[in-house]
């Protein structure tokens, strides 16, 4: 190990109590003044210039990224791997509800899946580890744009080279079902790849008294509505957790006139990863074979989305000890997620984990994630603080080491 001896690790609890005493109300502002100012995807300019303002001030050296927005920064020992900790900086294409005082003033976009948490807390995590002596082990900090849209920004990250001398990447995001003041920590798939489905049906229509003179474009669309779900629960493994859900169909506009021109759109979700692999060839195939004896052509245009974030046993043992360090209560379980997250282009890089961070009052209603009145209960801040610093200052090396997992972190 660089750096520090075991025997010399300085005291987390301490370093942090200390940081957060001081600077807390400095975490709240950082957050608040995210919020106010969302910027969408590939559009975080001033996001990401006040990431390397406030990284720049304590003597840090940050980098943008080579397509303008996102941050990088490399911070204690080199010479072997590092840890890294990334956050989200985009927002949404969302209408805020929620009457904060620090409401969004950015029509039609605001922060409501907790990036601007994502973000604050790391900045908060970058102040708090240059000011605390000799690290364990080196660190690059990842502010990451785009998360929000598919394929990911990550994958841009990576292609910048963020990844490279990595030995572990973690991560937080924002759990609404979560009370304020626990850490939700799952070994095994976490999300759940999501891909999108863009079929257009061609017919040369006809009048509805003689569907069998033309391709009966409704009935088509009917037969691959109800089919393909239908078909892929039959020819997938159930334990995969994978469901196919249509979201929008159009076609035609009068009741005796079979149209000539149909869309549908919808999404597949997957648990596992060697289904996703399989999942585009078997949903082109089922089209087919569903649509091959009505008459009509079609377009199929399938978009790969993200992989499923499948945390790595190690790296959870890493979060698990850092959690457990903030208070018996901290550790909780989490399921199986059925929404999709680019963390997981990384950990098709590098091992790592994500951990779900508790920000619901426990007392007001659970408002769901990209909801336009989701709100946050900043005391959750300081506990994302707490995580991701005291896995790095836990930790004995970026490989960390083998944890001993209880049984609800299990998949």
């Amino acid at each position: 190990m660089t750096g520090v001896t075991a025997d010399r690790l300085p005291d987390a609890s301490r370093i942090i109590d200390a940081w957060l005493a001081a600077h807390g109300p400095e975490l709240i502002a950082w957050r608040r003044d995210i919020h106010a100012h969302p910027e969408l995807s590939r559009q975080e300019v001033r996001t990401t210039e006040l990431v390397m303002a406030e990284l720049s001030a304590v003597g840090l050296d940050p980098r943008r990224l080579p397509l303008g927005t996102g941050v990088v920064c490399d911070l204690g020992p080199s010479g072997e791997p590092r840890i890294g900790l990334r956050a989200d900086m985009d927002a949404l294409p969302v209408t805020e509800h929620t009457g904060l005082p620090f409401t969004s003033t950015v029509e039609g976009a605001s922060h409501s899946c907790g990036h601007d948490a994502h973000t604050a807390i790391l900045i908060g995590v970058a102040k708090l580890l240059a000011s605390a002596g000799p690290l364990p082990v080196g660190v690059r900090l990842i502010f990451q744009a785009a998360e929000e849209v598919m394929p990911g920004g990550a994958l841009d990250a990576i292609e910048a080279g963020v990844t490279s001398g990595l030995g572990r990447i973690f991560a937080l995001h924002c759990d609404p079902r979560l009370p304020v003041g626990t850490v939700g920590l799952r070994s095994g798939p976490l999300t759940s790849a999501a891909d999108h489905i863009d079929l257009q049906l061609h017919s040369a229509g006809g009048h509805t008294s003689r569907p069998h003179l033309t391709g009966d474009l409704i009935y088509a669309m009917g037969t691959v509505i109800t089919g393909l779900p239908g078909v892929l629960s039959r020819r997938v493994d159930p334990r995969s957790g994978t469901v196919m859900v249509w979201g929008a169909a159009s076609a035609g506009s009068a009741a005796n006139a079979i149209p000539q021109e149909g869309r549908m759109r919808g999404t597949v979700r997957t648990g596992d990863h060697d289904t996703w692999a399989a999942l585009e060839p078997l949903v082109r195939s089922v089209v087919g074979e569903l649509l091959a004896p009505l008459g009509v052509r079609y377009d199929l245009s399938y978009f790969r989305g993200v992989p499923p974030v499948v945390n790595d046993e190690i790296a959870v043992g890493m979060l698990e000890r850092a959690v457990a360090a903030i208070g018996p209560e901290t550790v909780a379980a989490t399921p199986q997620s059925p929404g999709g997250e680019d963390f997981s282009w990384y950990l098709e890089q590098v091992p790592g984990a994500m951990a779900r961070l508790g920000v619901w009052d426990g007392f007001g209603p659970q408002v769901d994630l990209h909801a336009p009145n989701f709100d946050l209960d900043e005391r959750a801040l300081a506990i994302g603080v707490r995580t991701l610093a005291g896995v790095v200052l836990n930790a004995r090396s970026a490989a960390g080491e083998p944890p001993e997992l209880t049984p609800p972190f299990a998949p």
